[in-house]
């Protein structure tokens, strides 16, 4: 069961049955410059709410809250100048899939949401039932799902268009944070049908020329691992652009005392976290090779 609340100007996403954990919609995207306030807001909003959980920002990786807390880890890029990206801090062969692109005629352009870009986004997430080995959790959806979940934080957002004959084979929503210091790939899809023109390398080198231009500090492509994952192809795409496993705390503060002992019992975490690693990797090794099928 999950729901949205509104709290001190942010949106607050709740979720869980037995035990209620509170984040921040936008967590990872958006952060806290006052935890305290907000903790105190969620004890007297009136939605149970047994166990809030936020991640430090960017640059500062030394705790400094002294709530509960565990590592977490996001793939973080260094932006200074699109010029150091491309000649520092990416090889030749990350430059050439980058180029690839361009010479098989695809456009690269920041565009506007409007109807005409959903409709492509729509068209994209559509194309495939399967992704990478599992099920794609966008496919199926209409126009007004795919409107309605591309809609959200315009305010602080642009959109990337990766373009084919005036056709759009990929894009990427940018998320920055409020202050400007950090920006999100809170989405990069490409179509598999253009998969040898590499659209998703381009996008990441217009996303770091967007940086750029709005001098924004750090490019963020959500986590460089998850849990106990060991390294798989996504992990090395991300290295190969530049991009460095950053580890942040991650506070989980208990409301109630059903939080207190879900956090001491580690109930917190996916269930998938309490698995051997070795385990896992096999089950995602029979999951690729069900849905190849």
């Amino acid at each position: 069961m999950t729901s949205l609340i509104r709290i001190s100007g942010k949106q607050i996403r709740v979720y869980g049955h037995l035990v209620r954990t509170a984040r921040l919609d936008a967590d990872k995207y958006q952060f806290l410059d006052d935890p305290e306030a907000m903790i105190a807001s969620l004890r007297e909003c009136g939605t149970r709410i047994d166990l809030f959980t936020f991640m430090q920002k960017l640059p500062e990786t030394q705790p400094k809250y002294g709530y509960p807390m565990e590592w977490d880890n996001l793939a973080v890029l260094p932006v200074s100048t699109f010029d150091h990206w491309w000649t520092k801090q990416i090889d030749r062969k990350t430059r050439n899939m980058a180029r690839q692109a361009e010479k098989k005629g695809v456009m690269l352009r920041e565009v506007l949401f409007d109807d005409l870009l959903v409709q492509g986004i729509w068209e994209i997430y559509n194309e495939t039932a399967i992704r990478q080995g599992k099920p794609n959790a966008h496919y199926g959806k209409n126009l007004a799902t795919v409107h309605r979940e591309e809609a959200t934080y315009l305010d602080s957002s642009t959109f990337i268009g990766a373009f084919l004959g005036g056709k759009l084979i990929g894009f990427v929503k940018l998320v920055w944070d409020e202050t400007r210091t950090q920006a999100g790939l809170m989405n990069i899809v490409s179509t598999i049908q253009h998969r040898d023109k590499a659209p998703t390398n381009a996008l990441i080198a217009r996303a770091v020329q967007s940086c750029a231009e709005r001098s924004i500090s750090y490019l963020v492509y959500s986590n460089f691992a998850y849990g106990k994952k060991q390294r798989d192809s996504l992990s090395d795409f991300k290295e190969h652009n530049g991009f460095q496993r950053i580890n942040l705390p991650r506070y989980y503060v208990p409301l109630t005392r059903t939080g207190w002992i879900a956090l001491h019992l580690g109930l917190h975490k996916r269930l998938t976290d309490h698995f051997p690693e070795p385990v896992m990797a096999k089950l995602r090794e029979l999951r690729r090779a069900w849905y190849n099928r």
